[in-house]
């Protein structure tokens, strides 16, 4: 029997914030959107229906769509979050949708590649506990990560039950930027899944980043009652967590909202994400426009209007070199990347000349 896709196709029937009085259709409750609706037509998504990765794992990606809950071989380029237009003869020739974001980093170890995390997030949840794990380094990565993917970036603030002085963490975290809401909760209480209402609608994906041990799991639990999984506490000598996620999963959730559980992150190397980190220091990179030179190094120049600021107590030293730290690190892993990607275009030309060379001979 061939699905009528039709209602499918149009921008504003599915666009769940707009439309909350009918029930949600299977695909809208994957977070089937407007702008990959444009994407298609009825003919495609006649022989070739829209499937949303779910899962990613070592034997492939699970796919889910309208009746539809398969297993994709290893080989399609594809994460977690992605809508594809399956092929279901070939699978991995499947053709991946257009991306409205893509939260990605440099792949732990010494290769260099790109890690996808996960694609079609809107809001990034990054989450932190109020104890040793609190780290503001750590957080202005993430947040400039979720800028630089276009993704809204909110702060949870977890285990406040376990903080003597909440206050402190609080005013840390605002002062990352202006432009991120900060949201301090107990992940096991019941007021959670309230404090994240506004973000957790239908039609919406939602991500929990952070490390371990920081309460992801238990908030993702804590939105959804019928799901299962795990979770555990902290450490208590170092305030670090246990892997309890182990892969990253797209579960949905009975308002038709999409959440991501994934694997703590500790380490987190920023590349191509020039534009997040200066949304970040906004602040600053502003006030160096007014520096006498403009290529200031802000260490000490004439007229360097950055050192004035830290002179006058309107800017923290820290920040300031919190700031170039990241900037180098991007540019750096940037320019690497970008290197082994000239590099393998070039050894790829080198095989195709070789073959076509060996083709010649032949005859």
């Amino acid at each position: 029997m061939t699905r009528d896709y039709s209602q499918f196709l149009s921008p504003a029937s599915a666009d769940r914030s707009a439309d909350t009085a009918r029930p949600l259709s299977p695909l809208e409750h994957l977070g089937w959107q407007g702008f990959f609706s444009q994407q298609t037509d009825l003919d495609e998504m006649a022989s070739h229906p829209p499937v949303r990765i779910t899962e990613v794992n070592r034997s492939g990606l699970r796919a889910m769509g309208d009746g539809i809950d398969m297993v994709i071989p290893p080989g399609l380029e594809a994460t977690v979050g992605d809508w594809l237009m399956l092929d279901a003869e070939l699978p991995t020739h499947s053709r991946v949708l257009e991306r409205k974001s893509l939260i990605r980093r440099r792949a732990p170890g010494k290769d260099r590649k790109v890690q996808l995390i996960a694609a079609n997030i809107d809001t990034m949840f990054v989450v932190t506990s109020c104890n040793a794990d609190f780290n503001v380094a750590r957080l202005e990565r993430f947040i400039a990560m979720a800028f630089d993917a276009e993704v809204t970036p909110v702060i949870v603030l977890t285990k406040i039950d376990l903080c003597d002085d909440l206050e402190p963490y609080v005013t840390q975290a605002k002062a990352i930027s202006d432009l991120v809401e900060v949201v301090p909760l107990n992940a096991k209480s019941e007021t959670a899944r309230e404090a994240l209402a506004p973000w957790v609608r239908a039609g919406q994906t939602i991500a929990f980043l952070g490390t371990s041990g920081v309460g992801k799991s238990t908030l993702t639990k804590a939105l959804g009652d019928d799901l299962d999984i795990a979770t555990q506490g902290i450490r208590e000598d170092d305030a670090r967590g246990r892997h309890t996620t182990t892969r990253r999963q797209l579960y949905f959730i009975a308002n038709g909202c999409g959440v991501l559980d994934t694997p703590g992150m500790r380490e987190l190397q920023l590349t191509d994400a020039a534009s997040g980190v200066g949304d970040v220091f906004a602040d600053l990179e502003e006030l160096a426009t007014q520096c006498r030179f403009r290529n200031c190094a802000h260490e000490g120049e004439p007229g360097c209007a950055v050192q004035a600021g830290i002179a006058a107590g309107e800017v923290d030293a820290g920040r300031l070199d919190r700031w170039r730290k990241l900037a180098a690190e991007e540019a750096f892993n940037s320019a690497s990347l970008a290197q082994k990607r000239a590099k393998d275009k070039s050894f790829g030309k080198m095989v195709k000349t070789a073959k076509t060379i060996k083709k010649r001979n032949r005859k």
